[in-house]
């Protein structure tokens, strides 16, 4: 139910910002892709030099492991070539996530969010195409359920029908490391 409303707001945002962009692209990272983690993302042109990106993503059992994530990820670029999605740039971005991960013996089931600082290299093919080769890192809080899979989670973890989380705290860490492609609309 978070996902579907957080999605919804999404649309919103990126439907009135667009409305008024000079330039409105597509994109696909191409990494997340290989790892079978479906996303999409938009990226549209804020002024002469800058971006204003949302990226979704999410995954299901990727080869067989089992782990369920789905995630989005804003970013505001500033492009140091002076033209915005052409060369190089660097990146302000948060990330939000919510997943079920086993790992190990055990399972980490949760949320994070955080932010960071990517940076990156645009390569223009054609009119239309890019290649986007970028790496971020930042800080990450998460809070999880953390137990062993031979737990009773129902009855462990849950207090009044409400989920227990027993883990919290932050790391530092990449956030964002890929090759998108990026197809650009108008």
């Amino acid at each position: 139910m978070r996902m579907k409303k957080l999605l919804f707001v999404v649309v919103v945002i990126i439907s009135s910002v667009g409305a008024k962009a000079q330039m409105l692209a597509l994109n696909t990272d191409v990494m997340l892709d290989a790892f079978q983690t479906p996303n999409l993302g938009v990226e549209i042109v804020t002024g002469e030099r800058s971006t204003l990106g949302l990226n979704v993503f999410g995954n299901h059992n990727p080869w067989g492991v089992d782990m369920r994530i789905t995630g989005v990820q804003p970013e505001y670029r500033y492009f140091i070539s002076g033209r915005p999605m052409h060369k190089l740039f660097v990146g302000l971005g948060a990330i939000g996530a919510d997943y079920d991960i086993s790992w190990k013996g055990k399972k980490y089931d949760g949320m994070l969010f955080g932010g960071g600082l990517t940076f990156g290299y645009v390569l223009n093919l054609s009119q239309r195409f890019n290649i986007d080769f970028h790496a971020g890192f930042g800080l990450l809080f998460y809070k999880h359920s953390e137990y062993y899979k031979n737990d009773s989670y129902k009855e462990d973890f849950y207090v009044g029908g409400v989920p227990e989380t027993n883990a919290d705290g932050y790391m530092l860490m990449p956030t964002r490391i890929g090759v998108s492609v990026s197809y650009i609309l108008k």
